[in-house]
């Protein structure tokens, strides 16, 4: 009697550490989206503890790695990429689904500058980011080919002009975002213009898929993500 008492009295403090758990959880990510958005992905682990109000050691429990956190943080902002690209997909007219899908990514990546890091990398480290980046890969190949069927993309775009393309938009945010908020909207309409199907001269070959992918990764052990 004595031990299945001691069991009822142990369930209220075992439900209030998981409640204590969840809550450090949800403040350090509320606390890693914000500072993400403002600073890129490359900001101290610790900066993103303090912030929360947790201990460095809570956030590395709660996230043994940079990308396990980057991937919870970003979860909903992948779907909103996937859900972009799938509208895009359904435009009626081709060459306009393809316009509005590469300027919704760019409109992402000016509005945060963590997701601007995470468009441009892989993050093997979560299956959900895995499932979304194929989601949006896939609707983005689509896209890229209804386009040039319908006549209106040039057809020696593919899809690994998409990257470069977010690589340049990212440069040109993080060089003109305080003095000219709006350049990046040039830089799109040139590319987008330059896709035209009438412009038919010829361009240096596209990098590989290996080559892209391993760009990418090279971006994310950059800003201090391990893939390994």
């Amino acid at each position: 009697m004595g031990s299945a008492s001691s069991g009822k009295g142990g369930k209220p403090a075992e439900r209030a550490l998981r409640a204590d758990a969840e809550r450090n959880r949800r403040q350090i990510v509320e606390a890693a989206r914000a500072v993400f958005a403002e600073r890129g992905l490359d900001v101290p682990l610790e900066e993103i503890a303090e912030r929360a109000g947790v201990g460095i050691g809570t956030l590395y429990r709660r996230f043994p790695g940079r990308g396990d956190l980057v991937s919870a943080v970003f979860a909903v902002k992948l779907r909103d990429y996937v859900t972009a690209a799938e509208k895009a997909l359904q435009a009626p007219d081709p060459w306009a689904g393809f316009c509005e899908y590469v300027e919704q990514i760019c409109a992402m990546q000016v509005a945060d500058r963590g997701f601007a890091d995470v468009i441009m990398m892989m993050l093997p480290t979560s299956e959900t980011s895995e499932d979304l980046f194929g989601l949006g890969y896939q609707a983005g190949v689509e896209i890229i080919r209804r386009a040039q069927e319908a006549g209106a993309l040039r057809q020696d775009f593919v899809p690994e002009d998409i990257p470069l393309l977010l690589m340049a938009n990212a440069g040109v945010i993080q060089v003109s975002r305080d003095a000219a908020p709006h350049a990046w909207r040039r830089l799109v309409a040139f590319m987008l213009e330059a896709s035209r199907a009438q412009n038919t001269g010829p361009l240096p070959a596209a990098p590989t898929p290996a080559q892209t992918e391993r760009a990418m990764i090279s971006y994310a052990e950059s800003k201090g993500i391990s893939l390994s």
